[in-house]
């Protein structure tokens, strides 16, 4: 059963976080709609806070098993009058019993011990001098550097011109940011600085600890939840604002769907993504 909730804040993420709070949810687990934004006034005269209503998934409650009449009028029955009690028996002389032999207490037998698998770390090909992959990595350690991060990036050619770096060392979720905002950043700079001193176009895709991947997971999953309830009401719905790839991420996972389709409506950085059942 979909339920929603409308929630207040200073800025539409605290409204969110709020909302998020108060019902127990992850972001993935919830539709949200901004109903206003925020307004600051005149020297504080004025002031409106951000407006949102939030949708989310409740279980159904459970029904009520009602009594049937003839249940209900059904009269107690009456109890039957005791037995009168027997006279006890005289009893026999006991026997006295041979006393056993002590049972030898078993010996427990030795825990086995069982050693966890570790997964072998990845191992990464350094780089050739003067490569593409040399200037990437050089580039990202000298923003790190500023960052004061001690992560380490190694980067390698795949398929075309596309190249992939991978992150490696402690506190790497500094370096992701909020939805991987700071690593769509530092993507973003490396593309730029790289492709002004190479021929053709070339596209860097940065990672660390498989975020990418595991975000991919997770909207696939979240879209597929939005699908199915549009299907069930036969009524669009619009997602929250999301960047570029998290819309491209969408719009796949629900192209080969029947009855649906999909496209983006809005202006950067509110472009959102909107759901909707075709017959």
């Amino acid at each position: 059963m979909e339920k929603t909730i409308v929630a207040t804040g200073k800025t539409i993420d605290l409204a969110i976080e709020a909302a998020l709070t108060q019902l127990g949810l992850d972001r993935d687990s919830v539709s949200v709609e901004v109903l206003s934004q925020a307004k600051s006034g005149f020297l504080g005269l004025g002031a409106q806070p951000a407006k949102i209503q939030v949708t989310y998934e409740a279980p159904d409650p459970a029904p009520k098993v009602a009594l049937s009449s003839a249940s209900r009028s059904k009269p107690k029955a009456e109890k039957k009058p005791e037995a009168p009690k027997a006279e006890p028996k005289p009893e026999a002389p006991k026997v006295e019993k041979k006393a056993e032999a002590p049972r030898k207490e078993r010996e427990p037998k030795p825990e086995k011990k069982v050693e966890a698998h570790k997964a072998d770390p990845k191992t990464y090909a350094p780089a050739e001098p003067g490569s593409v992959e040399e200037k990437i990595e050089q580039f990202l350690k000298g923003l790190l550097a500023h960052m004061n991060s001690d992560a380490v990036p190694h980067a390698w050619k795949g398929e075309g011109n596309n190249y992939y770096v991978e992150f490696t060392g402690e506190d790497l979720g500094y370096l992701i940011g909020r939805r991987g905002d700071t690593l769509d950043a530092l993507q973003h700079l490396c593309n730029y600085t790289i492709n002004r001193g190479v021929e053709g176009r070339i596209r860097i895709n940065v990672d660390a600890e498989e975020y990418r991947r595991k975000r991919e997971d997770s909207l696939s999953r979240y879209a597929r939840k939005k699908a199915q309830q549009v299907l069930k009401n036969r009524r669009r719905t619009t997602l929250e604002p999301m960047n570029a790839y998290e819309r491209h991420v969408i719009h796949s996972a629900l192209q080969e769907m029947d009855n649906i389709t999909t496209h983006s409506t809005g202006t950067e950085p509110n472009r959102r993504v909107v759901i909707e059942y075709v017959r």
